[in-house]
């Protein structure tokens, strides 16, 4: 790609807005699915008091690591596919199709009589989390070939741009699939996942119908068994001293990924039943978050073209360390507002930084496989920080919030080992 385009060309350039597009999509169900809406549906299933608050917690963290334990088996797979096929759109839209059907499926089911019991639990409600996890999954695996699919849209020294407006608009979806609350205001959150599916769908078109593939063609094509990818992970394992900086990057991301998608997934049940917010409040305190996050997407992404990812990543980690010690403590919900806009501006910037630097380590023709197992990574530890979290709160249940209290307080541990680990990474920053 000759030249270098100005900043408004860039944003401006049909295969970006449409690729970016589709993190406004998909991050609709992440925030209103994954953050909002399930956990508050279970907690309004499940937390008739303070034992059963911590049960909904231990059954969201559950539901979480479940799901993270199938894109373990498959992100191999899948990076093998895009290097082998070179299809990435093509595999998005199947993966966000279903996806949108197990949501819209969610919101079906919760309408089932919830007099029927399972154990004690209501069908409807275990019919909801398998659909969730089902979703969940699908949604995850997307994000293995769209991530993949951003070294196609530009040289190395536009990725950090590229990146953060595709994370920046990503997180005004959440602004939009907020509006949902709308309907839900009252209570009844399972009515937010039909729209919540409706609106993936339709913000998902523009990348359905106008990015193309570069498919590799067909007599250069390699034939693909299930363990492919585990042969090319065990491969690449194998050239570690290669490839040294990357896969202390990933060990760290492992790490750091741990807190993230841990506290994504359980915020909203700590800061309703833990710190007192109602769903009202949370909401706002969500939004504020989320400009807090495209705020920090944005200019993030100009720190890591200045100083380079590496060290803008070590920055990101400080700041999620600050705002999970102010939310282990808090204690007044003026406290909880500041931890929230803190990992705010750290999410969205860890997502930004992240992609870049595996771009800017990775050689081209392996940058499928190492976005695989950077989803390996990722997912690896999604699997673990949930299940940790709820093992905490199910073995604490009897002491009621300081169960949650504690569970928040052991992803500062993790992202001070993410921090620690990170810093032994080198890279050559040069290269953007």
């Amino acid at each position: 790609m000759p030249g270098e385009r100005s900043q408004l060309a860039l944003y401006m350039s049909l295969p970006i807005l449409s690729w970016a597009f589709y993190d406004f999509a998909n991050t609709i169900f992440s925030s209103n699915i994954t953050t909002v809406f399930f956990p508050f549906y279970t907690n309004e299933v499940l937390g008739t008091n303070e034992v059963m608050q911590q049960v909904a917690s231990t059954f969201i963290s559950y539901a979480n690591a479940v799901a993270s334990f199938f894109i373990v088996l498959f992100s191999p797979l899948f990076g093998v596919w895009i290097d082998q096929t070179g299809y990435k759109k093509r595999f998005i839209v199947w993966f966000a199709s279903c996806s949108i059907f197990f949501t819209f499926l969610m919101g079906i089911l919760a309408e089932i009589d919830n007099n029927i019991l399972v154990g004690g639990i209501p069908l409807s409600f275990l019919l909801v989390v398998i659909s969730f996890v089902i979703a969940k999954f699908f949604y995850n695996s997307s994000l293995v070939f769209y991530d993949s699919m951003m070294g196609d849209l530009g040289t190395k020294k536009e990725m950090p741009l590229i990146s953060g407006f595709g994370v920046a608009l990503g997180y005004l979806g959440t602004i939009v699939g907020l509006l949902v609350y709308l309907i839900v205001a009252d209570g009844n959150y399972h009515r937010a996942f039909i729209p919540t599916a409706i609106l993936f769908l339709l913000f998902s078109l523009p990348l359905f119908f106008i990015n193309k593939d570069n498919p590799v063609p067909k007599s250069e094509r390699k034939k693909i068994g299930f363990f492919d990818g585990y042969k090319e992970i065990f491969k690449t394992f194998k050239d570690m001293k290669t490839y040294k900086p990357i896969f202390i990057f990933m060990i760290a991301y492992f790490f750091l990924n741990d807190a993230i998608a841990t506290t994504i997934a359980m915020m909203t049940v700590y800061a309703t039943a833990i710190v007192g917010f109602t769903s009202g409040e949370f909401i706002i305190l969500y939004l504020v978050s989320t400009v807090a996050s495209v705020i920090g997407s944005f200019i993030f992404g100009y720190i890591a073209k200045s100083i380079g990812a590496r060290r803008s990543v070590s920055i990101v980690a400080v700041i999620m360390i600050i705002a999970l010690t102010i939310g282990v403590f808090a204690n007044a919900k003026w406290m909880f507002w500041i931890a929230g806009s803190m990992f705010g501006v750290s999410l969205g910037s860890m997502w930004v930084t992240s992609r870049t630097l595996i771009v800017e380590m990775t050689p081209d023709d392996k940058r499928g496989q190492f976005f695989g197992l950077f989803a390996f990574s990722g997912k690896v530890s999604a699997i673990i920080g949930p299940a940790i979290y709820g093992t905490i709160t199910l073995t604490l249940a009897e002491y009621g919030a300081l169960a949650s209290r504690i569970a928040f307080g052991s992803l500062i541990i993790m992202t001070i080992i993410g921090l620690i680990v990170h810093l032994q990474v080198k890279s050559n920053e040069n290269s953007l």
